[in-house]
């Protein structure tokens, strides 16, 4: 009976303009409180997990594992996300991905209180699941977006991490007292927050997205196909949209490597210069604040000025973060600042864009599976520069790993230049 209620409201609401608007700005509400949320969470992995391991582990040289592996369990479950969004929808879907990441947090705390390593690497593989689902949450709001505001649909979902992930690293240092209160390691702290943060992200999205607004777009995309006089030519339509979702993918998943190994070794290059935890959650905050507040403007240029300017922009940007994190002073928190806020737009830039681009060059049919393969791309990506960035940054320098990301940055204009000569590409 809820089944048949549930699909007469989706039918009706697919022959009704008025009540497809109305669905789509209660979407995107609900997608903007969930991720207040879920950037609350988000923040805890990437302010301490890399300090957490090495207090357990008393060595550098493993740094970097923390966050491969909750990017290598983000991989993991961007697919079975993306694979419960193709048959049930975005509720379910998101809905798992948070309560999941929710679970990995509170493992992590578990973890730091017992002193395990294993159990804390356990744990954060399963935290990375709010980490991917953090990401995909974008995609909701896009399903019942005009092709025009696609980008800017997408970059609602991002500014709304902006405050959780701006507020979480700021709060190291009380969340640290909390948990030293109930005997809990201080390191640990954050991951508390995380824990809350991604269980109320996941109830939100279980309890307030109804009906589901990529049921709702697929229906309203089978009446307009019905309504087509003249059919499409699919294979031209498919190979733009294949050459469409390689270069969204190879913008994404280059971005997210870059952005995540610079990242990660920034509080342990801090820390070797003396730097306080207060100075390094400054620093990261800022970061990501970097990385989502501008959303709304990268969202609107996206859309006018299109999709190839932007892509070169991002490398643009990313290229210039890297070289002057390879040459600011250390102890230098401004400057350093500065080159991770740099980093952070660029990313955002780059996620936005690839993102609008995946959207353009899929079906309302094939999109869900398609946007969670690529973010296992994107997530792989992630944990392939979360791994190598502390291999890089123990044998070599910051300063090495900083003028790497700067050069595989460039990668992003070849990509550009390639789907320039095939022209048959609408970005």
């Amino acid at each position: 009976m809820m089944l048949k209620l549930q699909t007469t409201d989706i039918n009706k609401i697919a022959a009704s303009k008025d009540l497809q608007k109305n669905l789509y700005k209660r979407t995107l509400i609900v997608v903007l409180l969930s991720q207040t949320l879920g950037g609350a969470g988000l923040a805890a992995g990437i302010s301490v997990g890399a300090l957490l391991a090495k207090d357990i582990l008393g060595t550098d040289s493993l740094t970097g594992l923390p966050t491969a592996l909750f990017t290598l369990g983000s991989a993991l479950s961007a697919y079975i996300v993306g694979q419960i969004a193709q048959t049930h929808g975005r509720r379910l879907s998101l809905s798992f991905g948070f309560l999941t990441g929710g679970l990995g947090a509170l493992g992590v705390v578990l973890a730091a209180y017992f002193h395990s390593i294993i159990f804390l690497f356990v744990s954060l593989f399963i935290y990375g699941a709010g980490t991917s689902t953090n990401l995909q949450a974008r995609y909701a709001g896009t399903d019942l977006a005009k092709p025009y505001e696609r980008a800017k649909a997408a970059s609602i979902a991002m500014v709304a991490t902006t405050f959780g992930a701006v507020v979480g690293p700021n709060l190291i240092t009380p969340m640290g007292k909390l948990a030293e209160a109930i005997y809990i390691p201080a390191l640990a702290g954050p991951f508390l927050l995380a824990a809350v943060a991604y269980c109320s992200a996941g109830l939100m999205f279980f309890f307030f997205l109804k009906p589901d607004p990529l049921q709702v777009a697929r229906v309203i995309e089978e009446t307009n196909i019905g309504q087509q006089v003249t059919p499409p030519d699919l294979s031209t339509e498919k190979q733009v949209q294949r050459i469409g979702i390689i270069t969204g993918a190879s913008i994404l998943i280059l971005s997210q490597i870059i952005m995540v190994a610079i990242m990660t070794m920034t509080p342990i290059h801090m820390e070797h210069h003396n730097r306080s935890l207060t100075a390094v959650g400054v620093v990261i905050s800022l970061h990501i604040a970097a990385m989502y507040l501008p959303s709304l403007l990268t969202g609107a240029l996206v859309d006018k000025i299109g999709r190839i300017k932007m892509a070169i922009a991002s490398a643009v940007t990313i290229a210039i973060s890297g070289i002057m994190a390879a040459y600011v002073p250390g102890e230098s928190v401004f400057l350093l600042s500065i080159a991770l806020m740099l980093l952070g737009l660029g990313w955002n830039f780059g996620l936005i864009t690839g993102t609008a681009i995946i959207v353009d060059s899929t079906t309302i049919h094939n999109r869900p599976k398609i946007q969670g393969s690529i973010d296992v791309g994107v997530a792989l990506g992630g944990a392939t520069g979360g791994l190598l960035s502390s291999v890089i940054f123990a044998h070599y320098s910051y300063t090495a790993l900083s003028l790497i990301g700067a050069y595989l940055s460039l990668l992003i204009v070849l990509i550009i230049m390639w789907v320039k000569i095939k022209k048959r590409v609408p970005i």
